[in-house]
């Protein structure tokens, strides 16, 4: 039976002394990329926890924030059908206990993809992760590769802050058309969803990033960024009112 806890105090009391607990952080909203890493967690560790907590602190736009899909009912049916032992659902209130006075910061990867288009994202998103971490202290804690440059960061963080967890990343999980799967999926319409699997089509083909942006650009996709990093092609793009993003291994 899968134990939900709301307070960061009464999880802490519960001073688990599995010999291996694995740790998988979301927001909500699951799909099967998340379940991707909650099964590799299962299969690896004893015990697991998966976190649920929509982190204010990381969205630059406030519109992004207040339509993010919460479907609580049906991630915990997930949660509870998988096995998951607990389920970490804390307020804003008790993660930002001083508001958000206190915050981490990395000022070269950080800069760069993602990083330049949301100012403070990605303070945000280390500033969560490594309170999470610190409350839960997993010897493992699983990423997907979707969000690559936050998968580098959060992995530099821990090794930059001497913490005892094993950063691990997992591949993307990705829809039948292509798409990479992702909660904000969930606000695409079914013309779009289509649409959409155009984005990995062209990333993961042989054209020069000029002929992907003019391709894409042509279908009707707003670029955000479209750059080559460490070995890989990353992309953002709008569709709609819509953000997603992408990556491929060169």
């Amino acid at each position: 039976m899968t134990q939900v806890i709301h307070s960061i105090k009464d999880f802490q009391n519960l001073k688990l002394s599995s010999k291996s607990l694995g740790f998988v952080p979301t927001m909500g909203a699951l799909h099967d990329g998340h379940l991707s890493l909650i099964k590799k967690s299962l299969h690896e560790n004893q015990t697991t926890v998966l976190s649920i907590f929509v982190n204010p602190t990381q969205f630059n736009n406030s519109n992004d924030l207040i339509n993010y899909p919460k479907t609580w009912e049906e991630d915990l049916n997930k949660l509870q059908s998988l096995k998951v032992d607990y389920v970490l659902s804390p307020t804003k209130e008790d993660i930002y206990p001083l508001n958000y006075s206190y915050k981490v910061c990395e000022n070269e990867l950080s800069q760069i993809l993602c990083g330049a288009r949301r100012p403070g994202h990605f303070d945000g998103v280390l500033s969560v992760v490594l309170k999470l971490l610190n409350i839960v202290q997993p010897h493992r804690a699983y990423f997907g590769e979707k969000d690559y440059q936050q998968f580098l960061l959060i992995k530099n963080m821990v090794t930059s802050f001497f913490l005892k967890t094993e950063i691990i990343s997992c591949p993307v999980i990705r829809e039948p058309s292509g798409l990479a799967m992702s909660s904000r999926n969930k606000r695409l319409s079914a013309a779009q969803l289509s649409q959409a699997s155009l984005v990995y089509e062209q990333l993961k083909s042989d054209k020069s990033l000029k002929q992907i942006q003019e391709t894409l650009e042509k279908a009707g996709f707003k670029i955000d960024y479209l750059e080559e990093h460490y070995g890989r092609r990353f992309i953002a793009v709008f569709l709609g009112d819509v953000r997603l993003i992408d990556n491929v291994e060169l």
